[in-house]
């Protein structure tokens, strides 16, 4: 592996990159469904076979990050164990047992003139995936591009580089079976992250597409200087909102899975919003609950005069993705202000309504505007994988082309396809 390079190399390095990744996407956007689906399979094995390796790999990624000090959120997110190696491998089956997008036909009709349009989904071309910690997606957001017949340049983060490449090597394999070009899925081989740089710009015109996945100052530079589009979230300023119709027997569990079960993910509870008329009745179990779990407690004034030992909520708290055991709670006076404070505060990620009111709930659904919106349920079932989708390459939160969970449907575009009979026009 090479951590430094010239910059006329780097960029004679990632310009190459991005014409292999070219080629090999051209032969993959024709590859039937039964050669993807193969290579996923034999992924999966590779990635089983593979699983020393990859915890190899992975240990040293996370003693790296223990002496830079990496926070605990951090570290969970780069973690690796037989567990999740094992649902790395799982994840890439769903992905195989997913319909394939590329051909199918999504609107069909025929003019009057009798002219046949088919509006038909095609693959994007070459992803761009930028990354941090979370070494899963190499082969997620690999797995997703090649159902979706794209070729995919991966960038991962230096925290996780020895895992990537363990978990790049099994998916390497897995093309080679097949008999696909191993081009398919680049991983950059380079920790400089000059590399990124080059991508933005856009490889001379092969790359189409990009996709951040990490912290903030990542994602804000991408979507700032790619030249290319971009599919993204800045970050998930998540809310729940208990309403007075609240059953708090079913409200409980569902906020303390939201903000604790894994505080570092982008689904992750931020900030809970609390109506009046059952503040005084329901947050003490609430607060115990979360507090006897270690989560440290944000408040406004009455949630402090409730609470014991808290901690006053700031104006910069309401706008701060904690990723961490930390939760700010707010009381509202209403629905209505509650979702003036998502409006105002949020990042149109993902946000929650927990009551038994019924008008209340289809009116949150129908009002807030985030990617994902829920009612009764955990806000960490934001994730592709839990939708059905197989796994998930990122969650976008803006409103062209994709939004919410990016998974191989989203990865697609169509071309129209017109059929005639010797039709011309008058």
């Amino acid at each position: 592996m090479l951590d430094k390079v010239e910059p006329q190399n780097l960029t004679e390095l990632m310009a190459d990159m991005g014409k292999r990744a070219r080629a090999a996407g051209q032969v993959l956007g024709l590859a039937p469904t039964e050669q993807k689906n193969r290579a996923l399979a034999e992924m999966a094995r590779a990635v089983r076979a593979a699983t020393p390796e990859i915890l190899a790999g992975n240990a040293l990624d996370i003693e790296a990050m223990k002496a830079n000090g990496q926070p605990a959120s951090f570290l969970d997110r780069g973690t690796l164990d037989e567990a999740r190696v094992e649902a790395i491998a799982e994840a890439l089956e769903d992905i195989m047992a997913l319909p394939d997008p590329v051909g199918s036909v999504i609107a069909s009709w025929t003019r009057p003139n009798g002219l046949r349009i088919d509006r038909v989904r095609t693959p994007l071309g070459v992803i761009g995936v930028i990354y941090e910690s979370r070494p899963n997606v190499t082969a997620d957001a690999g797995a997703l591009c090649l159902k979706a017949g794209n070729a995919v340049i991966l960038r991962g983060g230096s925290d996780t580089i020895n895992s990537n490449r363990a978990i790049h090597a099994a998916l390497k394999a897995g093309l080679k079976a097949a008999g696909l070009p191993e081009d398919c899925i680049q991983v950059v081989p380079v920790t400089d992250r000059a590399a990124v740089g080059e991508m933005l710009k856009g490889l001379n015109g092969n790359l189409d597409v990009i996709v951040p996945r990490g912290g903030k100052s990542l994602v804000a530079r991408v979507q700032a200087d790619a030249r290319v589009p971009v599919f993204a979230h800045l970050e998930g300023l998540v809310h729940i909102y208990l309403d007075r119709a609240a059953d708090l027997d079913k409200a409980l569990p569902v906020i303390v899975n939201s903000k604790l079960r894994r505080t570092g993910i982008c689904g992750a509870l931020e900030t809970l919003l609390v109506h009046r008329d059952v503040a005084e009745s329901y947050l003490p179990a609430i607060l115990k609950a979360l507090e006897e779990k270690g989560c440290e407690i944000r408040g406004d004034e009455t949630v402090c005069r409730i609470g014991a030992d808290l901690v006053p909520a700031t104006e910069e708290d309401w706008r701060t993705e904690y990723l961490d055991k930390i939760l700010s709670v707010k009381v509202v006076d209403d629905q209505d202000e509650a979702m003036a404070h998502i409006a105002t505060y949020g990042s149109g990620h993902t946000d929650c309504i927990l009551t038994e009111d019924t008008a209340a709930a289809e009116r949150f659904l129908a009002t807030v505007d985030s990617a994902i919106v829920l009612h009764n349920a955990s806000t960490q079932f934001a994730d592709g994988g839990e939708f059905g989708m197989g796994a998930e390459i990122g969650i976008a939160t803006g409103r062209m082309h994709a939004r919410g969970p990016v998974g191989v449907e989203q990865l697609t575009s169509f071309k129209y396809q017109l059929r005639g009979e010797g039709q011309t026009r008058p």
